[in-house]
């Protein structure tokens, strides 16, 4: 088994992209330095900062008992790439490689592929045109249900494929519309709008959901907690469940992080000003989960 399908066991392994090797060291001069504006960033990434900032992320995954994977430099990659969680999924039967409606993230996926077999995980398949698809708007409701946001990075044609693929191998794909929000530029993937923080509990930014979303995770048991609206702009709904009850998060948004205590949580935070809020991407994002747990048992 390579994931367990699930998004809160025991976190073992995971990919991560550092700045440095995203190219965000790169100078104002340079083609990477200029491509800030229309990646969507909201200014000139500092580069030393943003580094600092990923080095505590890797510090409390280390700590957490998660074995990192640092995937190298590469000329394909863009900015983005410190993203690491949107290019490719892990499943129990390989990986799939995405192929991501922000077209700079395309090759990224093949490159997730390309690096993950050099670990022995085999690629399942690829999502190809007129199908896009980005891991950020894919949950895992349970091991044999993915609920996958239809918005601007994955469309319908995408998800289509998604199920007749899933299908195959006895997993249920079902789909949520995501709202325009401010429009295709800078847009809102599914996770930016829930994160499961264990088998029963969505944190959530309600008032972006669809109603019909809302409902299927009310049906299937799962209770939400609110996010702090106050910190909606510095993605207080993005947390990354680091299994049983830990949860990684920004330390920007000590009022929600707050709300996650009082419910019961170990909440463990790392500065993000700079390589999250900047690019506009949180913890989920910048983790691409290959192995998870489940009471120290692999799968």
């Amino acid at each position: 088994m390579i994931n367990g399908h699930s998004m809160v066991a025991d976190l073992r392994r995971v990919l991560v992209c550092s700045p440095s090797s995203a190219g965000w060291e790169a100078g104002a001069g340079a083609p990477a330095g200029e491509s800030w504006r229309e990646l969507g960033f909201l200014h000139s990434p500092d580069f030393e900062r943003a580094q600092s900032q990923h080095q505590a992320l890797c510090r409390e995954l280390e700590t957490a008992g998660a074995e990192l994977l640092h995937l190298p430099a590469s000329a394909i990659l863009t900015l983005d790439a410190v993203y690491t969680h949107d290019a490719s999924l892990a499943t129990d039967f390989g990986l799939i490689v995405m192929h991501p409606g922000k077209s700079n993230r395309v090759a990224e996926g093949k490159y997730h592929g390309a690096f993950c077999q050099t670990l022995g995980i085999p690629t399942l398949a690829e999502i190809v045109a007129p199908g896009t698809t980005e891991a950020g708007d894919m949950v895992w409701l349970d091991g044999k249900t993915l609920l996958i946001g239809n918005g601007h990075r994955t469309n319908a044609a995408g998800i289509a494929q998604m199920r007749t693929l899933l299908a195959a191998k006895a997993t249920e794909v079902l789909s949520a519309p995501l709202p325009y929000g401010t429009g295709p530029a800078a847009c809102l993937h599914l996770m930016s709008l829930i994160s499961l923080l264990d088998h029963d509990t969505v944190l959530a930014d309600l008032p972006r959901l669809a109603v019909e979303t809302v409902e299927l995770l009310q049906s299937r048991g799962f209770r939400f907690i609110e996010i702090e609206y106050s910190e909606r702009d510095s993605m207080a709904c993005n947390v990354l469940s680091l299994g049983s009850r830990r949860l990684l998060a920004l330390e920007e948004n000590f009022r929600t992080n707050e709300k996650l205590r009082s419910a019961g949580f170990d909440v463990r935070t790392f500065p993000g000003s700079e390589l999250c809020i900047n690019g506009g991407g949180g913890p989920t994002c910048l983790t691409r989960p290959l192995l998870r747990s489940e009471n120290g048992r692999s799968g």
